[in-house]
């Protein structure tokens, strides 16, 4: 009787217990912590009860597809919520606002839409396309970056196009992204080349958190 209660609680309580380890909960940001990547850099500049506002470097910005500099990030799950202009808040309703979408685990996954301006070629600035967005937590991996190695949980987000009457209706593509729990962000970013033409893969470099 022992032995069969005892398989039963391991049943039962094991996959909890081993889900409860995989799990990353929300880190916690401080203003002053700053992230620098091969390609640019991002800094938490402001801080209240509810959300964080981060600066993106010029840099950062062309890497993201977009025409500001600052972004203020929910709190309790790092969803990016408002841009900038000035001191206004304006509805963030661009791609990967839910890229990071605390907690995470491996097997999550999650959908999203998002509006797109295109900001270079001939139509930069004039068209707008309507994006399908997929989400999925693939699991840990040990990655060697410029700042050190790390544990690491992988993402793979998934963009389609499905803009009605739009001559590239249907194209889609991935972007893998690597997060740490000690970094507190993405220490590596790969982009299928055939999508996102002329987008430089990222690592990061160096990275300052403050108490």
């Amino acid at each position: 009787m022992r032995k069969i209660m005892f398989l039963v609680w391991l049943v039962v309580f094991i996959p909890e217990m081993v889900s409860a380890q995989e799990k990353v909960d929300t880190p916690v940001w401080n203003v002053g912590d700053k992230w620098i990547f091969t390609q640019g850099n991002i800094e938490v500049v402001g801080a209240d009860q509810n959300s964080y506002t981060v600066k993106f470097s010029e840099d950062t910005c062309i890497i993201e597809n977009m025409r500001f500099e600052k972004m203020v990030f929910e709190k309790s799950t790092l969803n990016r919520i408002y841009t900038l202009k000035g001191d206004k808040r304006i509805k963030y309703t661009g791609a990967r606002k839910r890229i990071l979408n605390f907690p995470l685990h491996p097997g999550k996954q999650w959908q999203d839409t998002c509006l797109q301006k295109i900001l270079t070629g001939s139509r930069a600035g004039i068209t707008t396309l309507d994006l399908a967005e997929t989400f999925k937590i693939w699991g840990w991996e040990d990655v060697q970056v410029q700042a050190g190695k790390y544990r690491v949980i992988k993402l793979e987000y998934k963009q389609k196009n499905i803009t009605s009457g739009s001559l590239s209706y249907g194209s889609e593509g991935w972007i893998r992204y690597w997060y740490s729990p000690d970094v507190k962000y993405f220490v590596k970013c790969q982009y299928e080349k055939d999508l996102f033409q002329g987008v430089k893969d990222w690592e990061l470099t160096s990275f300052t958190l403050k108490k």
